[in-house]
């Protein structure tokens, strides 16, 4: 049997009741009005994830608590991903105004700010800009909502037995009050009025043109079953009233489907049925479009956004790439490891047809996530060999996740780095929501640790690097370690080398495979003995080597003479310690200006500088001294002092010969002081005694030919006359003389041209000597000025 449903009711609201707060700041929150509902959000920033809702009406303020959101046709949800408090009002909720389609909403949003509570409000009125359809069910977060328009075409289809018998009893106890009952598997529950069923947590509403019945999921009085193999939860209520001799009955059904989605390939998919429930047949054709956070897309935009809609049976599959737009994302951190979800607020319209070409629109508000899905950040070593720098790239770091500090080798760096701590750290973001952190450490840094590589043969730079990495806005912290190194060609150590008043000084900072080399002066190896014999000051502790080498000690050579002074060269060389060839060599010049200075060259000239105060005192001036020989005065002088530059074997030199070593001496005489001859008696001799000595060990030629060859620079010695002004107020002994070894001075040509002679030995003069006097006596040989 068949009932036609033909009525028509109005309901008369007058609603407006301002409540006595603030408004809201507009540039705070976003109203809108959607197909079927009210939309307004608020920034989290400003309300707090303790935030309530009231709903406003003439009848007062309604605080709209979980229980009275579900039955009342309300959805509040905080949303941190999207850093939104969101609020959906449907139209036809317990507190909104309809007057000729024409809805209008007000609300207080209550926060708390600085301990104090505070109201603020906001509204707004809204006119659907589509027409409604004849049925039309929406299946919310909390509830389920079922409108029908007031006027239906009666079904041409024919109902079966047990949907007559399910009838029959509603229609035989009917009274003049709205009644309804619940069906479910084949049983019904007692009949009630429609203030006993909101007392349970059901709406019934009667507006100007529809017929609205809402309820919260999970009811006494709803089931669940399964279509198309999708889990569905029913709800099946009949509305009934005897009006007169006529009983209205409208049968009211909800089914919403409960499938909770699935993660597979890269897809979220979800599934509804195709039909709604077995009770409504007859659908011919069907309609999805999809959309998320509240909006539908258009069918290219959801194809260009991979959403796709496929049938199979009388299932609907839903699938969209987890990483779609309009989807939301979160890192997370566990167990030491980074993972992401991503969140979508699915929104689908299903329109069914029937075959009295009435359709049903079912619309779906749905919140998907994935599953964790790790998502690990990575490392690269992009070091370039030849810029001798670490360049480590961090990349595929999640948006919500920071940078926050870097371990090098243990030592800790917060970022970002500042700009004297010798390396860096860029960040670039790029467009898919992502960045990436490029850290560079110098291979000289000091964080980085060094070691020969005998496998490799070269140097082996190694940078151990922890990142932190923050996930926001929680702060919680977790680490990416990698480890880097470098082969370079191992390279001698380096020498920084500086001048002083008194020599030259070279430091050396010592590395780990410092071991492959060794440090000598000339031919010698550095060591301490050595040091202590030349008279070098030199520290060697665990940090660096620093060698001292005060002037006119061993290894110095000399140039550029003039009473300004002179330029001394020291070389330090860098030997292989396996092969003792020399790999690199630091050689150091600087200027020098001492009061006087003698030096003895390999080949055989003597350079010495005078200091003639004395003479000056006894009217004698330096321009006018002269040497042994009268005819070789100075090469320049001021007025005190003279430069003498001569040969050994010239300028009425004398040669001393002993044992082991042979000096060369001569005279600096004054006008004043001046002697005939170079006494015999070199002890009284009234002038400035100029000696250089040799080892014989050294000479290659002496006594043969006028070129002299030593393998090393000789000692020199300046000896003030006692009587001298400087020496009667600071006695100077024989024996307390200025003794400076020196360097080779080479000269192009000699002083005085002399004739060629044959070539004598050294050792076989002095084994010619007289028996008993080789040891004792010293042999003397005049050399005139020609």
């Amino acid at each position: 049997m068949a009932f036609e449903i033909c009525f028509s009711v109005a309901m008369l609201f007058s609603l407006w009741l301002a409540a006595e707060c603030d408004d809201l700041p507009f540039e705070v929150h976003q109203v809108e009005c959607r197909d079927h509902y009210v939309w307004a959000v608020v920034e989290l920033a400003f309300a707090g994830e303790d935030v309530h809702f009231e709903a406003v009406d003439e009848t007062g303020i309604h605080p709209i608590t979980e229980e009275y959101a579900a039955m009342c046709g309300y959805t509040a949800s905080v949303l941190p991903l999207s850093g939104l408090v969101e609020l959906r009002s449907s139209y036809f909720s317990c507190h909104t105004e309809n007057k000729d389609g024409v809805f209008k909403l007000n609300f207080n949003l209550l926060v708390t700010h600085d301990g104090h509570l505070v109201r603020y409000n906001f509204n707004k009125t809204c006119t659907p800009a589509a027409a409604w359809s004849p049925r039309e069910i929406t299946c919310e977060v909390n509830y389920m909502e079922v409108s029908l328009r007031n006027e239906v075409t009666c079904s041409s289809v024919k109902m079966a037995d047990d949907w007559n018998d399910a009838l029959r009893a509603p229609y035989t106890s009917a009274v003049s009050d709205w009644q309804v009952v619940f069906q479910r598997a084949g049983e019904q529950s007692m009949p009630m009025n429609v203030s006993e069923a909101r007392k349970q947590g059901y709406w019934f509403d009667l507006m100007d043109e529809r017929l609205v019945f809402r309820t919260p999921y999970g009811q006494p009085d709803s089931f669940s079953t399964e279509m198309s193999g999708v889990p569905v939860e029913v709800v099946h209520a009949t509305l009934f009233s005897r009006q007169s001799w006529v009983v209205i009955m409208v049968d009211l059904v909800a089914a919403c489907s409960m499938d909770e989605g699935s993660y597979d390939n890269g897809y979220i998919m979800w599934d509804i049925p195709d039909m709604l429930h077995p009770l409504v047949s007859g659908i011919y054709d069907t309609q999805v479009n999809v959309g998320v956070n509240g909006k539908l897309e258009e069918q290219p935009v959801a194809e260009q956004r991979g959403y796709m809609v496929e049938k199979h049976n009388a299932t609907v599959m839903i699938s969209i790439p987890y990483n779609a737009e309009g989807g939301y994302r979160k890192s997370l951190h566990l167990m030491g490891d980074l993972y992401e979800y991503y969140v979508f607020h699915l929104y689908v319209e299903q329109i069914s047809m029937d075959e009295d070409d009435v359709n049903t629109r079912l619309r779906f508000q749905k919140t998907l996530a994935t599953p964790l899905l790790p998502r690990p950040v990575f490392t690269e070593n992009r070091t370039v060999l030849e810029d001798r720098v670490f360049t480590v790239y961090l990349g595929d770091v999640p948006e919500d996740v920071k940078l926050t500090a870097v371990q090098l080798n243990g030592h800790m760096y917060i970022v970002p780095f500042i700009n004297s701590s010798g390396h860096t750290i860029t960040e670039v973001v790029h467009d898919n929501h992502t960045h990436d952190y490029t850290v560079q450490v110098p291979f000289d840094h000091h964080v980085v640790t060094e070691q020969f590589s005998r496998e490799d043969e070269a140097i082996k730079h190694m940078l151990d690097i922890n990142f932190t990495l923050t996930v926001l806005p929680e702060n919680e912290h977790f680490y990416h370690h990698t480890s880097v190194y470098a082969l370079t060609d191992a390279s001698p150590p380096e020498f920084e080398a500086n001048c002083s008043e008194t020599g030259i000084i070279f430091k050396m900072d010592h590395r780990p495979f410092d071991y492959l080399w060794f440090i000598s002066i000339g031919s010698e190896r550095l060591t301490p003995e050595l040091a202590a014999e030349h008279k070098y000051n030199m520290r060697n502790d665990s940090q660096s080597l620093v060698l001292e080498v005060p002037l006119f000690t061993d290894g110095y050579q000399y140039k550029d003479f003039s009473l300004k002074g002179f330029l001394g060269t020291f070389e330090v060389l860098v030997r292989d310690h396996g092969t003792s060839d020399v790999q690199t060599q630091v050689t150091k010049s600087c200027p020098f200006s001492p009061k006087e200075f003698i030096a003895c060259s390999t080949d055989g000239m003597m350079t010495v500088m005078v200091d003639l105060s004395w003479v000056v005192a006894l009217g004698g001036i330096p321009a006018r001294t002269n040497l042994a020989d009268k005819y070789c005065g100075p090469k320049e002088a001021d007025d005190t002092r003279a430069l003498f530059s001569f040969p050994l074997n010239s300028c009425g030199s004398i040669i001393k010969l002993g044992k082991e070593y042979v000096t060369y001496e001569n005279v600096v005489f004054s006008t004043k002081t001046q002697a005939l001859k170079y006494p015999s008696d070199s002890s009284n001799i009234q002038g400035v005694k100029l000696q250089c000595t040799y080892a014989l060990a050294g000479l290659h030629r002496l006594f043969s030919v006028y070129k002299f060859d030593s393998d090393t620079e000789g000692v020199g010695q300046i000896v003030h006359p006692a009587q001298s002004p400087e020496v009667q107020q600071e006695p100077i002994g024989f024996n307390e003389v200025l003794q400076t070894p020196g360097p080779a001075v080479r000269h192009t040509r000699p002083f005085v041209k002399q004739p060629p002679s044959q070539h004598i030995r050294v050792s076989s003069l002095v084994k010619n000597l007289p028996k008993g006097t080789r040891g004792a006596t010293q042999l003397q040989v005049r050399y005139n000025g020609l």
